[in-house]
């Protein structure tokens, strides 16, 4: 089985303003990385064509009212020519309400193609990104929440009972907590800088009601330095797969977490990301048959987004950080 790569067409269309840090550019940019690195990633990943999710897989997590309202900006942008705002930070084109869906669309995909057993695991390029959208609204340069979408059907369809997700966006996932925060099956880990935007994720943010103990957030000084970081994803992954005991895992890989992200302040460098996923891979193969998908959330430096990509997309098909195919050894260990 190969890597999916899982970038609906619609995705690069979205259209923020070329001023806008979430702009077309970031997808064009992580595209032609990828692209350039199939000589390493060649027979290892397969380039999967999605079909659009529908508002119904939308609904799993958000309410009529902001389907509603992403549409009617959507509207508002095609009458008028130009992108509308949904909130400060937040904006959609003629063109996103096709690429959210699409992108929505992507993520079921690609966790119903590793559910299956067609894909040994996969990346989704989602764009727009999905984790600050709450239930009800759309914020943080996100309108739906696509990991979210996934795990609610991964367990509605009965492919997973418990979901691990996972979020090392330097942002806080706010909005993955807040659609899962009284779910005890779907346990929220989330490693972020603190304080900063949105400026949720204290770590006496442990979920609520039947979902108590089920968040574990760990906020982060910016700066910290790369190993303090590793030792403490290292560490917090364990606990939270302990807790969770988890039937499938996702990622929420923000690349503004490298070093020199214009919204960031954090020191990873993309060689730091490919072990990091090699941890999960390593995880999941002890709790959940290997079964992992990631989706492309934050990073608003295009090349260094793009040498991200790779080197978490070179971990899931098994290459190292040098191009050589990584043979047995501890996933932690590798890269």
């Amino acid at each position: 089985m190969a890597t999916a790569f899982l970038m609906h067409p619609s995705a690069v269309l979205h259209d923020t303003g070329w001023g806008h840090p979430e702009h077309q550019g970031r997808l064009r940019a992580l595209a032609s990385a990828v692209k350039n690195d199939m000589v390493a990633l060649h027979g290892r990943v397969e380039q999967v064509a999605p079909e659009a999710a529908t508002v119904e897989d939308v609904a799993l997590v958000h309410t009529a009212e902001l389907i509603d309202t992403v549409r009617g900006a959507v509207d508002a942008a095609r009458s008028r020519g130009r992108p509308a705002s949904l909130d400060a930070d937040t904006r959609a084109s003629a063109a996103s309400w096709d690429a959210a869906l699409g992108t929505v669309g992507a993520g079921l995909e690609a966790v119903r193609g590793v559910a299956e057993g067609r894909f040994r695991n996969a990346f989704v390029a989602a764009r727009p990104p999905g984790h600050h959208a709450t239930p009800d609204r759309a914020m943080g340069f996100c309108l739906f929440n696509n990991i979210a979408v996934a795990a609610a059907r991964l367990r509605e369809t009965g492919h997973a009972g418990r979901v691990l997700i996972i979020d090392w966006d330097v942002h806080h996932g706010n909005g993955t907590q807040d659609i899962f925060q009284e779910d005890p099956d779907v346990f929220f880990l989330s490693l972020h800088q603190y304080p900063h935007y949105p400026g949720t994720g204290a770590a006496n943010e442990t979920g609520r009601g039947a979902g108590e103990g089920f968040t574990m957030n760990v906020p982060l000084r910016p700066g910290t330095p790369r190993d303090h970081y590793l030792e403490a994803f290292r560490r917090a992954l364990g606990e939270a797969v302990a807790r969770s005991v988890p039937d499938f895992i996702l990622v929420s890989s923000g690349f503004d977490v490298l070093a020199g992200d214009p919204l960031g302040g954090q020191l990873l460098e993309p060689e730091d990301l490919h072990r990091t996923t090699r941890m999960v891979m390593d995880a999941a193969k002890r709790c959940c048959g290997g079964r992992v998908v990631v989706f492309l959330e934050g990073g608003y430096d295009p090349e260094r987004t793009g040498a991200g990509s790779v080197a978490v997309l070179r971990a899931l098909a098994g290459v190292g950080m040098d191009g050589v195919p990584i043979d047995g050894g501890e996933g932690g260990d590798e890269g």
